[in-house]
């Protein structure tokens, strides 16, 4: 009966473990998280999620250099094909990588890290803003359980090396 109880422990401690993750993926994927963080590549029947590079943020390599979306003009404008880039009077915000690769993605990142960006909205919780459109309003009322669900199911994602380009300011700021 001794050597029966860590075994208990463990099957009890994995499938907790896979729930959670479950949690997260069902999260994610209702939650909107593809709309903008897998980029669009072009499908027989138009744009369609590249699913080759799902939730890996902005391509790396596809250059944007649009400024911000001009006064009176609308506040947020799409300006990538890849549906992952946007302009408005914060500057040009890119999607992040939110795979599990370790120099570009989510990897290096802890648990707190993530539900700390999401409760502050600020890049590891004490960084840069996290910009718009990232419904960091909407998101931060999910419950600690929840985004920690997130963070399990975005870890078992396959790395994507793409490093994602840093914010461009404003135009004229610098």
């Amino acid at each position: 009966m001794k050597a029966i109880l860590p075994l208990l422990i463990l099957v009890a401690a994995t499938a907790q473990a896979s729930d959670r993750i479950e949690r997260g993926r069902y999260l994610v994927n209702t939650s909107g998280c593809a709309d903008c963080h897998t980029p669009l590549k072009m499908g027989a029947n138009g744009p369609e999620p590249d699913m080759a590079r799902h939730l890996s943020g902005h391509p790396q390599g596809f250059t944007v250099t649009a400024p911000a979306t001009p006064p009176g003009e609308p506040w947020m404008v799409l300006i990538a094909q890849t549906g992952t880039a946007y302009s408005g009077p914060w500057g040009v915000s890119f999607s992040a990588n939110l795979t599990s690769d370790p120099d570009t993605g989510l990897g290096r990142w802890s648990e707190s890290d993530f539900v700390q960006t999401i409760r502050t909205g600020r890049h590891l919780g004490r960084g840069r803003p996290v910009l718009p459109p990232m419904p960091i309003p909407v998101y931060n009322h999910m419950t600690d359980d929840d985004l920690k669900a997130v963070f399990a199911y975005l870890q078992t994602l396959p790395p994507t090396r793409n490093k994602v380009p840093d914010p461009l300011p404003p135009a004229g700021v610098r």
